[in-house]
């Protein structure tokens, strides 16, 4: 694991997270503290207390790409899960077991080694029951079975190996749709008394925050939220955001893509305009970032499908979904 400053962690994340960048900040600071807190010296009488985080944003906002991001940065295993196929399982310790039990296989089979790694349970929010029901009870059985590993524990694997859930990061992530509305009915911090000297801005970052009595009253128990005292907000994403996506991160489509075609000997050429054009579909599907890929490489299908078989083709160049792609041909070099 590297040693990283809150600084130098969103330095990296901004290589190839574009936007977020409170929730980036927030989330390199729980992580940096976290890691710190391992390295201290323990004793019996003063064990680790976990500080988890929870993710709050619309679908395809990049929650789990920062993750994944995150977790290169500090060269630590990483897993994904979701609580929805928790939630579906008859057998949800033998699921959980099994998520420890991909940790380590991300390990190379190297216990210590998972035990500094990173879990990202998304949709958690799923665990709840709908407007009007009562209470899920799958969904709350779920909770209450991740609270011993998200504090830590020792956890039995299938192999008959164990594993300290104690140094694990755990990252929670869900759309929350809703809570803006419940979040608007309960109290503010209005009534705290301030005077000309008090930074406004502090008690506007105050009346922000997603408060605990708001995650109750959505459908998540009291101890589950306690065991997620960070949390970070993400923002849906803006057509300008989704441009960028497609065009500036090291391992950005555009990029892919144009190093897919220089295998071929082809140059490929995207006008602005159609960047743009994709983000306008992406924001109508209401998929945030997911439907990028999707929609650029259907975009290239036909191009890609020639290029191989035609050694003429130098350049493509592509000015609007609307329009043919221009090809140019000649006789490439070599």
């Amino acid at each position: 694991m590297l040693d990283k400053k809150p600084s130098a962690i969103v330095k990296y994340l901004n290589r190839y997270v574009m936007g977020q960048d409170d929730a980036k900040k927030t989330l390199a600071v729980a992580v940096y503290a976290h890691f710190r807190k391992l390295a201290q010296p323990r004793t019996d009488d003063a064990p680790i207390v976990k500080s988890n985080v929870l993710l709050i944003g619309p679908t395809g906002c990049g929650k789990t790409l920062m993750c994944e991001t995150l977790s290169r940065a500090l060269g630590v295993p990483f897993v994904t899960a979701e609580a929805t196929s928790l939630a579906q399982s008859r057998y949800v310790n033998e699921e959980i077991e099994a998520i420890l039990q991909r940790l380590i296989d991300r390990a190379d089979g190297e216990v210590e080694r998972a035990q500094h790694g990173i879990v990202f349970i998304d949709e958690i929010d799923k665990l709840k029951a709908g407007d009007g029901a009562p209470r899920s009870t799958s969904g709350e059985s779920v909770q209450h079975a991740l609270l011993k590993i998200m504090e830590g524990a020792m956890v039995r694997l299938g192999d008959g190996r164990y594993i300290d859930t104690t140094k694990i990061l755990f990252i929670c992530g869900g759309a929350f749709v809703g809570l803006d509305k419940i979040a608007s009915t309960t109290h503010t911090y209005g009534y705290i008394s301030t005077s000309g000297e008090d930074n406004p801005a502090i008690l506007k970052r105050l009346n922000a925050r997603v408060k605990p009595t708001d995650l109750f009253e959505y459908g998540l128990i009291p101890e589950f939220t306690g065991r997620l005292p960070i949390t970070a907000r993400f923002q849906e994403l803006t057509k300008p955001l989704l441009v960028r996506i497609m065009t500036e991160p090291a391992n950005s489509l555009y990029h892919q893509f144009r190093e897919l075609f220089k295998g071929e000997g082809v140059d490929l050429e995207v006008a602005p305009e159609v960047f743009e054009q994709l983000a306008d579909l992406a924001i109508e599907y209401k998929n945030g970032a997911r439907s990028l890929r999707g929609l650029f490489e259907e975009l290239l299908t036909p191009v890609l499908y020639v290029v191989p078989d035609d050694p003429r083709i130098q350049k493509v160049m592509l000015t609007s979904l609307f329009a043919e792609p221009k090809v140019i041909r000649g006789e490439r070099p070599g």
